[in-house]
């Protein structure tokens, strides 16, 4: 990439030469996300750590191979060298090894359904409790329906703007679904006529408009003692902000935690465990489109893939 809010080029660049305390690794898998896009485009808040010299290499994590041969997942490679390349050279310690029997390319969106598994680390999810996913029509938050699943939900509940794929996100697992593209009026009643007993928690990759209007629907009409709602703020695809009126908390029995809430060394490595059985069971399957590293200026700028993630393979 040689310029902010550019495409990447495929073409020569020089070749990483570790220095001390660091190692080559031979990529074998990268998936594009909308972070790396925004990194490039110089729209993420960390956009400036990775573009101050280019030109660059994008993407910051994927799976590749130690000189020994051993498959991991790294991350953190030196600047200007990213993942999107056939070597890049990373700290040493900056890698996992990968479970033996997962695809690299199934490897590289496994961190995904991971967010799914928020439900439970941060908000505590027990079997059977009714779990609403705000964005369920992206890469993560189908993923986050099949987990709610898995996990033992109650009843799914899945919001999105496109009713071809909110009628795909059945297939999944949501029982209900919900298309924001409506009047706000419209939406907080949508809210309500599928709420049953109420949200116990929500997974929430929008933000912005559909989420003051959630917030706005749960307000009681009258004095009652509330059924807590645990929401997990995840992603802000719909927005970065929104007007949170103080009745919203007051009344309704919201409590708002952050996606990181309850990850430590142990959580991560048993919900990645997790993750890694229900994918080798057959249980946890990912959508995933292949391309060819020589062919990242044209797969970068696609547009058309309907809720699966992009994966570069080499």
């Amino acid at each position: 990439m040689h310029e902010i809010g550019g495409v990447p080029r495929y073409e020569d660049f020089p070749d990483p030469v570790a220095g001390d305390d660091e190692v080559i690794i031979d990529v074998k898998a990268v998936a594009v996300e909308t972070v790396d896009k925004r990194i490039a485009a110089g729209t993420h808040y960390a956009s400036g750590q990775y573009t101050a010299q280019l030109p660059a290499i994008p993407a910051f994590d994927g799976i590749g191979a130690l000189p020994d041969g051993t498959l991991v997942g790294f991350g953190n490679p030196r600047r200007p060298y990213g993942a999107l390349a056939e070597k890049t050279v990373v700290p040493k310690g900056s890698y996992l090894p990968i479970a033996e029997g997962v695809d690299p390319a199934i490897a590289t969106v496994l961190g995904t359904a991971i967010t799914g598994m928020s439900i439970k680390t941060a908000g505590g999810f027990v079997p059977g409790e009714t779990v609403l996913v705000q964005g369920a029509t992206g890469v993560a938050g189908r993923l986050a329906v099949k987990v709610a699943r898995l996990l033992g939900a109650g009843r799914i509940v899945a919001t999105g703007r496109d009713d071809d794929q909110l009628r795909e996100v059945r297939t999944l697992g949501a029982d209900e679904v919900i298309n924001t593209a409506v009047p706000d009026e419209a939406l907080a009643q949508a809210y309500l006529d599928v709420k049953g007993d109420g949200y116990d928690i929500v997974l929430d990759f929008l933000w912005g408009r559909p989420t003051e209007i959630l917030l706005r629907s749960l307000v009681p009409e009258s004095f009652a003692f509330p059924k807590p709602t645990r929401l997990i703020q995840i992603g802000e695809s719909a927005g970065a902000g929104l007007t949170l009126a103080a009745e919203s908390l007051r009344t309704s029995g919201v409590e708002i935690y952050g996606a990181a809430k309850g990850l430590g060394p142990q959580t991560m490595q048993e919900v990645y465990g997790q993750v890694v059985a229900w994918a080798q069971a057959g249980e946890l399957t990912f959508d995933v489109v292949r391309v060819a590293l020589s062919d990242i200026e044209a797969a970068w700028q696609r547009t058309d893939l309907r809720g699966s993630r992009l994966v570069v393979v080499l």
